[in-house]
């Protein structure tokens, strides 16, 4: 059984529903001729997507409400408040699409780079709701590669007082080997995410990829 079937099957990383239209806009910002307005507007559409698969994954408590017709219906409504944080820099292509689905929605943001002298992730810069410890938290950053700085970022969340279990991390694309490390270092966390790649080459960047997110959201290449 390969890496990558073993991250699918995994009971808490949550791919799209793998449709056509999925199939469709990750091939247009898959390819390396697709102008940047095209990758920005086709990126958007599917974090647009995953935010929405990401609410599913948050409880909710029975609700009644009266219909303008006068009849009782009875439905649900979400329980507790959430926030999104955003791992800087490409974390923050994905902030407008989830204030389209959660109005008003408040957003930290963390910068984490290598340390070259370790050559392990550190926090340079944390800036979060004061309450966030009372927030169910959309983790923001759209590649997954070895899993470093977003492993990085959980640590922060969760010495800020978040639950392990109320962090969702929401993603593009993750290369199986990230994923499972995550998955593995904390057992109570959920990844929501567009497509498991194949792996990783030997400088560590997502095959096959997109190459870098940032840059090209952002429009920044070389």
């Amino acid at each position: 059984m390969s890496l990558s079937l073993q991250a699918a099957e995994h009971p808490r990383l949550h791919q799209l529903p793998q449709t056509n239209q999925l199939k469709a806009l990750m091939t247009i910002i898959r390819d390396k001729n697709t102008t940047r307005s095209d990758f920005v507007f086709y990126s958007d559409r599917v974090i647009r997507l995953l935010v929405e698969e990401g609410l599913n994954y948050l409880p909710v408590v029975h609700k009644q409400v009266i219909t303008p017709m006068g009849i009782p219906f009875e439905g649900v409504s979400f329980e507790g408040r959430i926030c999104g944080v955003s791992i800087m820099r490409a974390g923050e292509s994905m902030e407008q699409g989830l204030r389209d689905v959660c109005t008003s929605v408040r957003i930290g943001k963390v910068l984490i780079q290598r340390d070259e002298r370790t050559a392990q992730p550190k926090l340079y810069y944390s800036k979060l709701p004061k309450d966030i410890a009372n927030r169910w938290v959309l983790l923001l950053d759209p590649m997954l590669a070895t899993g470093g700085s977003a492993m990085k970022c959980i640590e922060v969340l969760m010495e800020a007082g978040v639950q392990e279990e109320r962090i969702l991390f929401i993603n593009l694309i993750c290369a199986p080997e990230g994923a499972l490390k995550m998955l593995e270092r904390f057992p109570k966390l959920q990844i929501i995410t567009a497509e498991i790649d194949e792996s990783m080459d030997a400088n560590k960047f997502i095959l096959p990829g997109l190459g870098d997110f940032g840059d090209r959201y952002f429009g920044t290449e070389d």
